[in-house]
């Protein structure tokens, strides 16, 4: 894979381990959100599995939803603000 791809590449679950990084959820419907560990998610779904590609096997527990955005809980990132 060459330089250009990697940076354009999905970050997988694997990746997210060695610096204890969760994964962000964001309800695209209410706006409920939470945080995964990672560990949890390493087992069910592996650590080649893409962290966005985690919401399509979620559903929010505010309103039932399963329009779910996911990515890497980058520290300093903050909590994501819905803008209408």
């Amino acid at each position: 894979m060459s330089e250009d791809e990697r940076r354009h590449a999905a970050t997988c679950l694997g990746e997210l381990v060695e610096s204890g990084i969760g994964v962000f959820c964001w309800c695209n419907r209410c706006g409920h959100n939470a945080e995964l560990a990672i560990e949890t998610l390493l087992g069910q779904l592996g650590p080649d599995f893409p962290v966005p590609e985690v919401g399509a096997r979620l559903r929010c527990s505010g309103c039932g939803s399963k329009d779910i955005a996911t990515r890497p809980a980058w520290p300093g990132l903050g909590q994501v603000t819905r803008h209408d």
